[in-house]
């Protein structure tokens, strides 16, 4: 079955892979070929790498593995390199757009940041970090405007959490 088949089947159960002790396991649900066939991003804004659980329409588990060769981190900072925080605010962003791609009776479009609220940072995101980001749908009104709830993590530690606010442009 194509990925664009089961993206548009509208089924509720969620694609995930869990390892005996019940944790999320990082089997690949979306490889990042297939992220490109359902997202605009590109290098060097391309920012998810895999995704590793997904409820369509509902919400997804996305993975950045950070590396040095990052170009943000020419600048920020260094000798002492962090991802800038809008950097992790989009990496999550992306995983959102993933869980948009689904909703019912979509009328097709862009999805683009419409607001980010009650956003915080946890601790700085380094070169060898893998960003696991989370994202869950709070509420969709008349298929143009919507809200998320979005966290990163590192090594099951928090990192950044926000809710999203996202508008249709056509």
């Amino acid at each position: 079955m194509s990925i664009l088949t089961d993206l548009n089947s509208h089924d509720d159960s969620a694609k995930t892979a869990q390892q005996p002790d019940g944790k999320p396991s990082t089997k690949v649900i979306f490889t990042l070929e297939d992220i490109q066939k359902l997202l605009p991003h590109r290098y060097p804004f391309a920012l998810v790498d895999r995704i590793i659980e997904y409820v369509p329409g509902k919400q997804a588990v996305g993975i950045k593995n950070v590396t040095f060769n990052e170009p943000y981190f020419q600048g920020h900072f260094p000798g002492r390199p962090m991802m800038p925080g809008v950097m992790i605010v989009e990496a999550m962003a992306q995983v959102g757009g993933i869980v948009l791609i689904q909703l019912p009776d979509s009328p097709g479009g862009l999805f683009v940041f419409a607001g980010i609220d009650k956003v915080r940072f946890r601790r700085p995101v380094v070169p060898g970090d893998q960003l696991v980001m989370k994202t869950e749908l709070l509420s969709v009104k008349r298929r143009r405007f919507g809200k998320m709830q979005a966290r990163a993590e590192v090594d099951g530690q928090r990192v950044a959490e926000g809710e999203l606010m996202f508008s249709l442009v056509e």
